[in-house]
């Protein structure tokens, strides 16, 4: 998908979400998205591998994720062009342009060979993006269909806070509802189908009393067993 055939409408509604949003974003949302280094320490990108983020906003995670794995080649895609133009300013500041391409792109249809002359990814991440896009289900077949042999796709999001207080969870969905974001109550069901659906292996973890749900799927490498 080019990016003049990117749906206008919720590309224009996140360039307005994060217009001036995205300068405060870092410093701000480090207090509620939780897990994100747990995911990024999970990863686990093997030598000259590939990584590619989908929703990568700020450029938080995928500079994290360049320290943590400095020989691995890092690709982020995001449907904000005001998010692209700080996390493109956040790659240059740390010196990691020679190894992270970002590119503007929406997650549930992409072209990954014309965006990243990459047509496969060792792993595909996702933190805190399927909670803000519409038809997400479509960017977990997305990402999956994008996946090399035997890669992994890694996803951290809002759970259903099952373990918290009711009073909690209203709150936080009030707040969350001013940024377009929605927890996806269904979001553990569609993974672990797309991973029995692609034969792939599953694993999930609750964290913080359910605030926050932690998932990998990883595809198997043709010459496997089962």
């Amino acid at each position: 998908m080019s990016t003049t055939e990117l749906p206008a409408s919720h590309a224009e509604l996140m360039d307005g979400v994060y217009r001036w949003q995205r300068h405060i974003y870092d410093l701000t949302r480090k207090y509620y998205l939780l897990g994100r280094d747990k995911l990024i320490s999970g990863l686990d990108a093997p030598p000259d591998g590939t990584v590619l983020e989908l929703g990568c906003g700020t450029g938080r995670n995928i500079i994290l994720a360049a320290r943590a794995y400095p020989d691995a080649r890092f690709y982020g895609l995001d449907i904000s062009t005001e998010m692209l133009e700080t996390a493109g300013a956040a790659v240059a500041r740390e010196g990691l342009s020679g190894r992270v391409m970002l590119a503007r792109g929406d997650a549930t249809d992409f072209n990954a060979k014309a965006l990243f002359e990459q047509a496969s990814f060792d792993r595909v991440f996702v933190s805190y993006s399927l909670s803000m896009i519409p038809g997400w289900e479509k960017t977990v077949s997305a990402a999956l269909a994008a996946l090399a042999p035997g890669g992994s796709l890694h996803v951290v999001d809002f759970g259903q806070q099952e373990g918290l207080p009711r009073w909690f969870r209203a709150l936080l969905r009030g707040w969350l509802k001013k940024f377009h974001v929605t927890p996806r109550e269904s979001l553990r069901d569609v993974l672990e189908s797309e991973a029995e659906r692609t034969g792939a292996t599953f694993h999930f973890r609750t964290l913080y009393r359910g605030y926050t749900w932690l998932a990998v799927i990883k595809v198997r490498h043709p010459t496997s067993r089962r």
